[in-house]
């Protein structure tokens, strides 16, 4: 649905409204301060709606804007979550939209893996959830524990996977196209560990 096609709901919408409040529009028109020749206009679809003149009639109706202008409805904000299964790791997907930054929760079990550390397109971010991350990225081999995060440039050699001593689960953003995730923490105050 286009634009001009949701403005031209708005007219008709409005007059429906109105009616079942049993509201005249000389009524109307003193509760919001607009010529009745407007709120006539724009009932008829003579006047394109505009939030100025919305915005009274909204409050004099005592409704929401969306209602006035007949916004979808929100939709359901979960995001499906069937995990797939690859070489032995459980991903939870997200994110919804194909493309762009895609967010993964991950498990990996217990079990020595040996790193083969791989390179590709793109930038990633991690965050562990609980167990111990092993992270290889270049030249360093380091193990991250609950509440600790990474970011790194993908075309960097990188693997990461269980240390051996028991499940990680964590948290992974990837950007295919390189785009970089911006953590912001709080700086370290003298005394802080």
């Amino acid at each position: 649905m286009t634009t001009d096609d949701v403005l031209a709901e708005v007219g008709p919408r409005l007059r429906r409204i109105r009616k079942e409040r049993e509201v005249t529009l000389a009524a109307l028109s003193e509760a919001t301060g607009i010529s009745v020749s407007t709120l006539s206009r724009l009932e008829s679809g003579l006047r394109r709606p505009s939030l100025e003149l919305l915005l009274p009639i909204a409050r004099a109706h005592q409704v929401a804007l969306d209602e006035l202008v007949g916004a979808p409805p929100v939709g359901d904000p979960r995001v499906p979550t069937r995990p797939l299964v690859r070489h032995g790791r459980t991903y939870w997907p997200l994110t919804r939209q194909p493309g762009g930054l895609q967010a993964y929760k991950v498990l990996v079990p217990q079990g020595a893996e040996e790193p083969e550390p791989r390179t590709h397109e793109g930038y990633e971010w991690l965050y562990v959830l609980s167990g111990r991350l092993r992270v290889v990225l270049g030249e360093h081999d380091v193990v991250m524990t609950a509440g600790e995060a990474a970011e790194f440039d993908t075309r960097v050699p990188h693997w990461f996977g269980s240390t051996g001593e028991g499940s990680v689960e964590f948290l992974s953003l990837f950007g295919p196209q390189g785009e970089r995730m911006h953590v912001r923490a709080r700086p370290k105050r003298a005394g802080d560990a």
